[in-house]
C-alpha cells in the first residue's frame, strides 16, 4: 500500500489542499493513517478509485 499526503492527493486530483482535508472530513476520501503531525495519508490505490469515480459523476 502507497500512501499519499493531502498536498500529492491534491495535485494528483488537480485541487487545493483545502479540497482533499474537506473530503476526508466528510468521509467521501478515506484516510488509511495519519502521520505523525497528525495529518492524513491516503492510500494511492483509493484515491485513484475515487477521481475515476469523481469523474463519471462530473467532476471533483
Amino acid at each position: 500500500m502507497s500512501l499519499m499526503t493531502v498536498a500529492q492527493v491534491a495535485e494528483f486530483l488537480g485541487v487545493q489542499d483545502v479540497r482533499v482535508e474537506r473530503l476526508e472530513r466528510e468521509s467521501l476520501l478515506i484516510a488509511a493513517d495519519k502521520d505523525a503531525a497528525g495529518n492524513p495519508l491516503f492510500d494511492k490505490d483509493a484515491v485513484e478509485k475515487y477521481k475515476v469515480l469523481a469523474e463519471r459523476l462530473g467532476g471533483i
